[in-house]
């Protein structure tokens, strides 16, 4: 499929349909632009100490729609301008992408309960979706289409066939390649289907399903009830990886919340072998994970977390995490802090978070970060 090129060949000939080019003009002119400038301070000791800063620029516009139809343009560019050999070393596969990137370029079509993508564009599915944690957020090559016809229920339908990572790996942003992150290649595209149901009172249902061709089948199960400041949650993976064992992964996640003060409480187990939550680094929706270091898709793992966060003022948020991940072959423990402060009045909007992790037991990593972003 040559998505690109037919998404591409949709919107000109929206443009040069025989629809009054008046409309069209409308469509353009009240459209949306959006946007955010950011910078991050990172440092980073996993065997090698090393520090980098970025600065990002993403700018997006949307037009209005036109007869059903839409469309949607993100660009992104980043730059490291005092990184060292060290730095470009350690943060190579992650943070270390400068140059640009037009990351989302889609098609829109609305009609009814029903909408549907095609072209470049960011998946947020349970089993396909890419990570905005980094300088450059991860996107797709694709379709998909949403429809929520019947009552309580949503239905999506989605095709991957390439995916933009966070950078290639030699010092510059990701591309659309067929190879999905450390994960593997996609070389025939990977399909996927989600069902959300809330037709049971204060019950969230979600089931989702992953075929990529040639290189994983995933399955993914969620039950979550919420009822005033309380929520019980479980999950289920179900994995399999073309040339070894299927495994999978169970957990069960409790959160209370008095006041400003919210705590979580979580469990998760895992089989015999490593346990592939989906496409893309956003698809890692493990219970037990902690805000930078963990890893509780291991083989073997029986992982738990306890956290808090507070509110000391709308503005003003931090919290505290403690996850102990008992493997076959080691033990490591995950302690971090995290703030985040967003400003109001002449720089509205505008948001400093500030990370710290350090791992104990068998492991000494530990990470820092600062990011800052302002988004318009």
């Amino acid at each position: 499929m040559k998505l690109m090129k037919f998404s591409l060949a949709a919107i000109m000939a929206l443009g040069t349909c025989s629809y009054a080019a008046d409309s069209v003009a409308e469509a353009l002119k009240n459209g949306k632009a959006s946007g955010a400038l950011q910078a991050a301070y990172w440092s980073r000791n996993k065997g090698t100490d090393a520090e980098i800063i970025n600065f990002g620029l993403d700018v997006s516009y949307e037009t209005a729609t036109f007869y059903n139809f839409g469309a949607k343009a993100t660009f992104q560019t980043s730059s490291s301008p005092f990184i060292n050999d060290d730095a470009r070393e350690v943060f190579k596969d992650d943070m270390y992408g400068s140059g640009s990137q037009l990351s989302e370029l889609y098609l829109s079509y609305a009609l009814g309960k029903t909408t549907a993508q095609v072209g470049r564009m960011y998946f947020g599915t349970p089993l396909v979706a890419g990570s905005g944690s980094r300088m450059n957020r991860e996107s797709f090559e694709g379709a998909i289409v949403t429809n929520s016809d019947i009552q309580d229920t949503k239905i999506t339908i989605g095709y991957v066939q390439k995916m933009q990572n966070r950078t290639d790996g030699e010092g510059d942003i990701g591309r659309f390649t067929k190879d999905f992150t450390w994960q593997g290649e996609v070389a025939h595209g990977a399909y996927t289907a989600v069902v959300e149901n809330s037709s049971i009172e204060n019950v969230n249902l979600t089931v989702a399903y992953l075929d990529a061709k040639d290189l994983m089948e995933v399955a993914y199960l969620e039950a979550v009830y919420k009822k005033d400041n309380f929520a019980l949650a479980s999950q289920y993976y179900y994995s399999e990886k073309e040339g070894v064992d299927s495994t999978d992964l169970f957990g069960l996640k409790g959160n209370i919340s008095f006041g400003k003060a919210s705590f979580v409480a979580a469990y998760t187990t895992t089989g015999d072998e490593y346990v592939h939550a989906g496409l893309g680094n956003g698809a890692d929706f493990a219970y037990t994970g902690s805000p930078i270091l963990s890893d509780t898709y291991s083989a073997n793992s029986d992982a738990y977390k306890v956290g808090a966060s507070y509110a000391v003022i709308p503005a003003l948020n931090v919290g505290v995490n403690y996850v102990f991940d008992d493997r076959k072959d080691k033990e490591i423990s995950y302690s971090s802090a995290t703030a985040d402060y967003t400003f109001s009045g002449a720089v509205d909007g505008l948001n400093v978070a500030v990370l710290y992790e350090e791992a104990g037991k068998d492991s000494d990593d530990n990470e820092f970060r600062l990011n800052v972003t302002y988004p318009f």
